[in-house]
């Protein structure tokens, strides 16, 4: 006769464990570890846990949310589960966060574990909104509005779109293969800066006389800024949520590093002008409607990078053409680079909790972008060659500009939110 104990055993086991709870804790997480790979805010996924949770019938949930880990505490009467998940693949889906916070805000007040599975799988099923290409060219794109805005000349202008668009045809190839997020970083720069040198040598085969100038040469590889990180370190710090916002400062700290150094490695190759430079000489309207549209394109190229949907991506880039224009303005007529820059991140705020509503769309798919365009890349590479010439003081000069910019741009957002956000301004349990 057959030993049936290991089974009857087994089922006993099975008899004392709470399955149902088990069934909503990994539901809630599934949630958690969809918006933390988009690339959200921690304290945005912790309010998606708590809204699904709430809505599955949990009595009380926790969450402690860094860069790549979720630990979740589900409670329901005298139980409790306590799960941890990592998130080791992550990026930027804007069309995801969108779509995954239409879901927390359209929740019923019941809701069982099989809908919220039917409903995430709806959301992770989507592709793409836009072509490999597509999703290239908008990132070459963007870099050559950025090398307007630091007064690159037209053919360098045209040298980076080609150069910016490769690089992210790399970047985007290996990031899929789960490539190591650093060397990835270092090869789609290294790339990116060796066919921009590459695309100045040939001009000056056909006769064209282009000088390596930082303003092209380190707008090729903006389109690695990792402003999403940046931006929600920031807003996590505000809100005393450490542990998530000194990992995603770490993370942000390290990509800018590694394209850095490839920078750097690629400029051994020839000299490189790091000089300040003077504007096209332009009539005043027409300089700052040149200034406008580049800060238009910059900022629709990297939204339509990020995958938004076109609606969101306009919106995004409208705020920004205002914002970033009414910043040059004011740097053009006396005032410090840091208070304009604090000014036009309010501006970003502002206009962004204003647009946010009506294209239905979370508020951070629209700032990231909008306040890519005034981070200083230039003068943070005039650092980086500056430390190689051995001239520390002007190094520790121009590491302190780039911080207090950076520093700007968070204030300022952060400022706007607690003037628009009563709920994120106000930490009410």
């Amino acid at each position: 006769m057959a030993d049936d104990r290991p089974t009857a055993h087994r089922d006993h086991e099975y008899s004392l464990e709470p399955v149902e709870l088990i069934r909503q804790s990994g539901a809630v997480l599934r949630v958690g570890r969809l918006m933390l790979a988009s690339g959200t805010a921690s304290y945005r996924v912790k309010e998606a846990m708590q809204a699904v949770a709430k809505a599955l019938g949990i009595d009380r949930h926790t969450a402690a949310v860094t860069l790549t880990e979720i630990t979740a505490t589900t409670h329901r009467g005298p139980i409790f589960r306590t799960e941890v998940t990592e998130v080791r693949t992550f990026g930027v889906n804007a069309e995801r966060i969108k779509l995954l916070d239409d879901f927390r805000s359209t929740l019923p007040e019941t809701i069982t574990v099989d809908e919220v599975h039917e409903a995430l799988d709806r959301i992770e099923a989507k592709p793409a909104l836009y072509h490999p290409a597509v999703n290239a060219i908008s990132a070459g794109a963007a870099c050559a509005a950025f090398a307007v805005l630091n007064n690159a000349r037209p053919l360098e202008v045209l040298a980076v779109l080609v150069a910016a668009t490769f690089g992210q045809l790399l970047r985007r190839s290996l990031a899929h293969r789960s490539f190591n997020p650093f060397g990835t970083t270092m090869a789609a720069a290294a790339l990116a800066c060796g066919l921009y040198l590459a695309s100045v040598a040939l001009y000056g085969m056909f006769g064209a006389s282009v000088d390596v100038h930082a303003s092209g040469y380190i707008a090729c590889t903006l389109f690695l800024l990792p402003g999403f990180p940046l931006i929600t370190a920031a807003l996590d710090l505000a809100k005393l949520d450490f542990s998530a916002g000194i990992s995603r400062l770490v993370f942000a700290t390290m990509m800018i590093v590694g394209a850095a150094l490839s920078v750097w490695a690629m400029t051994l190759i020839g000299a490189l002008d790091s000089s300040a430079r003077e504007p096209i000489a332009l009539d005043a309207p027409v300089h700052y409607g040149v200034m406008a549209l580049a800060s238009l394109v910059g900022v629709l190229g990297f939204a339509l990078m990020f995958n938004s949907p076109w609606r969101m991506a306009l919106a995004a880039s409208v705020v920004g053409m205002v914002s970033n224009t009414a910043r040059l303005l004011l740097i053009d007529h006396g005032v410090m680079v840091q208070m304009a820059t604090v000014i036009g991140c309010v501006l970003v705020g502002v206009l962004v909790a204003i647009a946010a509503r009506p294209v239905a769309s979370p508020i951070i798919t629209l700032q990231v972008p909008a306040v890519l365009v005034m981070i200083p890349g230039v003068l943070a590479f005039q650092s980086v060659v500056r430390l190689n010439e051995g001239d520390y003081t002007a190094t520790i000069g121009a590491i302190l500009q780039v911080v207090l910019v950076v520093l700007s741009i968070l204030v300022g957002l952060v400022v706007a939110k607690l003037v628009t956000d009563p709920k994120w301004a106000f930490d009410r349990a």
